[in-house]
């Protein structure tokens, strides 16, 4: 089971531990366009700060992420399941996990990032600021540059058994299943069940906890069908779309009673 999980706006901080070290990190075939956006982000950050608050999306208040983005070559790195917070990350508590819930976890999640394409919970990298809605003055779009690269990886890294996408629609446009990988791919929508429309806050506290139920029971479904399963074993109330044709990813709506 492969797990895509969107990044978390909010970051913890960087920390005291040793700085980034690039070809540590998993998928070194990502490494070139990593290289490039760090490269550039650094460069924008260690200028005009003005310019790169714009670029950046950052308003008058975030002013200190710009210092955080020039300092990344070397400040402290943490893993990423450390560096990641908010309501998902809250939600899926990674540091609670029992140690074999915790392995399941650095095998099965992966994390898409604007600056690191994709990375692992293991993976140490320092804080950052910098989304994949981010248009950079050299590269330009990263959803755009990161596609070629994550088409040519992340096929192999989805290897043979289920694909839980849980991404936001940004970070879902840098790398699409196709075909094989499509057919056992499933993407999740959490809704209210009174009303069937899509819930915003409870939504990302919702994946958080039904990714801690996958993992704290063992539980690696082989494709769609088989989650839908296990989902609805550990107490959840699932409807599920099958593909109307070959190539295309399953749709599962989780339906919630609360909206918090």
């Amino acid at each position: 089971m492969l797990v895509l999980l969107p990044p978390s706006e909010g970051k913890a901080s960087s920390g005291r531990g040793a700085p980034l070290k690039p070809e540590s990190l998993s998928l070194p075939g990502l490494a070139a366009a990593r290289a490039a956006v760090l490269a550039e982000l650094v460069d924008l950050c260690t200028g005009d700060e003005d310019k790169a608050r714009e670029v950046l999306g950052l308003s008058e208040g975030l002013r200190g992420e710009v210092a955080k983005n020039a300092a990344l070559r070397t400040a402290g790195a943490r893993p990423a399941g450390e560096i990641y917070t908010g309501v998902l990350y809250d939600a899926l508590g990674l540091a609670s996990l029992d140690a074999a819930a915790k392995k399941r976890a650095a095998r099965s999640l992966l994390v898409f990032s604007g600056l690191w394409g994709a990375v692992r919970v293991t993976d140490r990298i320092p804080s950052y600021r910098c989304s994949m809605g981010v248009k950079l003055p050299g590269l330009g779009a990263l959803g755009t540059h990161w596609r070629k690269p994550m088409a040519e990886v992340l096929p192999e890294a989805a290897g043979t058994g289920l694909v839980l996408d849980l991404r936001s629609a940004a970070y879902a446009a840098a790398w699409r299943p196709k075909g094989e990988v499509a057919s056992r791919t499933a993407t999740v929508r959490v809704l209210h069940a009174p009303t069937r429309k899509v819930v915003s806050h409870f939504n990302k506290a919702t994946k958080g906890r039904m990714v801690r139920s996958l993992l704290a029971a063992g539980i690696a479904p082989g494709g769609p069908a088989e989650l839908v399963e296990a989902l609805r074993e550990l107490g959840y109330e699932v409807e599920a779309q099958a593909p109307a044709k070959a190539g295309q990813a399953w749709s599962l709506d989780v339906l919630v009673a609360e909206v918090h």
